[in-house]
């Protein structure tokens, strides 16, 4: 159910894998995702359950609406729905409230800066990459007193460069943005690393305490993948401070 999590200094990660939920196939079995085509009292249950595995009240995980941009919404609470804002970053400083974000390929970003009590949680595909939602989620923490070099970064399970194939033009536009994520398949055709790419930008940014899961989605039965399969389940990463 739980793939990794992980404790840095009151601050909490954790990414999911698709296992321990009640979904049916082709959402087997722990979906998350709220937009898939999936029953919502399905996705519903699977929620309570992955919140009562990391001891949180899954009506204090915030959720978003998730639409490959670069908007960065605060929270002090969560929604009431169906007021679920279209962002692809949160940020609080609010402790004990879990931010959520889901992906199937896409690179999730969890932020700590547990000193000033702030965190963020961020979906970065390659649009939101190229669009600077990471940048758009540090600045947010800054504004609420964050500071970079005390911010703990993880990225959890997503799609490697050696699977994520793109036509060479669109790996040349990548590219011209952020030079880390140019990559190329295994088979040797263009392809574009989303995850390098997310971790150049943190760095540039002065976020140096970040590791990054070495799960490729696409390459792992244990996690749903958007590429592989189409019509599949969403993971989630989460992320509160104590």
């Amino acid at each position: 159910m739980i793939g990794q999590r992980e404790s840095v200094s009151g601050a909490h990660f954790a990414f999911t894998d698709r296992w321990g939920g009640v979904s049916a196939a082709p959402y087997e079995q722990l979906n998350l995702g709220g937009a898939v085509g999936d029953d919502p009292d399905a996705v519903r249950a699977n929620r309570e359950l992955a919140a009562g595995s990391l001891g949180l009240d899954p009506g204090r995980v915030v959720w978003m609406n998730q639409v490959h941009g670069n908007e960065v919404a605060e929270v002090a609470g969560p929604w009431t729905a169906p007021h679920i804002p279209a962002v692809d970053a949160l940020v609080t400083a609010s402790r004990g409230l879990a931010l959520a974000v889901l992906t199937a390929d896409c690179v999730p970003v969890l932020l700590a800066d547990p000193v000033a009590g702030v965190a963020a949680a961020a979906h970065a595909g390659r649009p939101g990459m190229v669009a600077g939602i990471v940048p758009a989620a540090v600045d947010a923490m800054k504004r609420l007193g964050a500071d970079p070099a005390r911010i703990v970064a993880r990225t959890g399970p997503a799609v490697c460069g050696r699977c994520y194939e793109v036509p060479e033009a669109m790996r040349a536009e990548v590219a011209a943005v952020e030079p880390a994520a140019r990559a190329e398949t295994s088979w040797g055709t263009p392809a574009v690393d989303v995850s390098a790419g997310v971790h150049a930008q943190l760095d540039r940014l002065g976020v140096h305490d970040r590791e990054a899961s070495p799960v490729c989605t696409r390459e792992s039965d244990d996690h749903f993948s958007y590429r592989r399969d189409r019509t599949t389940g969403r993971l989630a990463g989460y992320v509160w401070l104590d």
